[in-house]
């Protein structure tokens, strides 16, 4: 089967990654079209390569720069969109794949109007889930859309849940590393630089994420990814500390069996099972070895060092607007950091202040989904 691939964030790092998987199984797949943010050198370089029919550039200054206007010249029959209305008008062309790898709340409008053109998603964006998880999934099921996670620990479970009875399942076990500051004293969280939060120990991600491990709330969006994605109610769904990132994911079932699924820290290895599934290919990626790695731990999270977990369980719990303000503040938050505005603990501090202080509304539509994360990210640079 050969399938037309649309890429959301070509020049990310889900992006290159998707790029390396679709160099491999150039036989199977054709991109159709590429989106990237201000990078513009290394879509010059993509571009070259992959011939695309299409291309969207999200920012909007980057648009009026010398350099784009020079790209769309140079590359005439490439039809060119641009803004992030641009990301929707690039998915209209349709495409058997859509690989949404942006991240933020800004992925969120464009994602659910790309589902009337495209016949899979393969989604690594978690703020779609988690601020509109029910509109997203009424949106797959009125267009017949196939929806792939891409983030490794829900292709994990995704994985060792296919064509497994749900009625079989207990509970579902989302790994994390820690993060790259996970033996700092908790004592001395506060001193935390940009640089210590941003040099993680075991994957390669970019500055959001990243820092979003550290703390944490990474892993706590994706419980709430993982509540909506597997139909699971939160108190089956736990979240254990594994440094080497060797094991992504487990399934534990009814009878007291432990399902794991494994393999080294690249993320070719989802985003192969999300654009080859339900086949099961061959690579040339690297394989686990056991004896190679040695010893795997396990333990579970200080919730002292993570405060972060306790309010994504606390807001999933909640619904409503309450993850899109959750995940809103936390943008914010994540950007003073590196800016350097605020110190490392002031992230989570500014986040409790915020869902504190909004009030929920049950069952939102879109333009109140909107509406919560704009006033959330107001207020949060109030706290700030």
């Amino acid at each position: 089967m050969h399938a037309n691939v649309i890429i959301f964030g070509s020049t990310g790092s889900i992006g290159l990654s998707t790029l390396k998987v679709i160099r491999q199984f150039q036989n199977r797949f054709t991109v159709k079209g590429l989106s990237c943010h201000k990078n513009i050198t290394l879509l010059k370089e993509q571009i070259l390569e992959f011939h695309p029919q299409y291309v969207a550039v999200s920012d909007e200054e980057t648009c009026l720069t010398d350099e784009y206007k020079k790209l769309k010249k140079e590359f005439g029959s490439i039809v060119f969109y641009e803004g992030l209305e641009g990301l929707s008008q690039l998915a209209a062309n349709g495409a058997d794949i859509l690989v949404v790898g942006i991240i933020g709340a800004a992925a969120l409008k464009p994602t659910l109007e790309s589902l009337q053109y495209i016949k899979r998603i393969a989604i690594a964006n978690k703020e779609t889930l988690v601020m509109a998880g029910d509109i997203f999934l009424m949106h797959l099921q009125r267009y017949g859309v196939e929806l792939l996670p891409v983030d490794s620990e829900h292709c994990a479970i995704f994985t060792l849940l296919s064509g497994r009875n749900a009625d079989s399942v207990k509970r579902l076990i989302l790994t994390a590393s820690g993060g790259s500051v996970r033996h700092k004293p908790v004592e001395m969280l506060d001193t935390v630089t940009v640089e210590e939060a941003l040099m993680h120990p075991t994957w390669n991600m970019g500055k959001k994420i990243t820092i979003d491990s550290a703390t944490m709330m990474n892993k706590g969006l994706e419980i709430i990814e993982a509540h909506y994605l597997f139909s699971v109610p939160y108190e089956s769904i736990e979240v254990v500390i594994h440094p080497e990132s060797i094991v992504h994911g487990m399934v534990e079932r009814i009878d007291g069996t432990l399902l794991a699924h494994m393999s080294i820290t690249d993320m070719v290895y989802p985003i192969q099972r999300a654009l080859t599934y339900p086949q099961v290919c061959s690579n040339d990626f690297g394989n686990v070895d056991l004896t190679a790695i040695g010893p795997l731990h396990f333990s579970k999270p200080d919730m002292k060092r993570y405060p972060a977990l306790a309010l994504c369980y606390e807001a999933g719990r909640q619904g409503g607007t309450m993850p899109a303000v959750l995940n809103a503040a936390n943008e914010v938050a994540v950007n003073a950091f590196l800016q350097k505005k605020i110190s490392f603990t002031r992230i989570v501090d500014v986040v409790e202040k915020v869902l504190g202080k909004h009030a929920r509304i049950d069952n939102p539509d879109l333009p109140a989904i909107f509406n919560a994360d704009a006033e959330a990210r107001q207020l949060a640079l109030t706290c700030i």
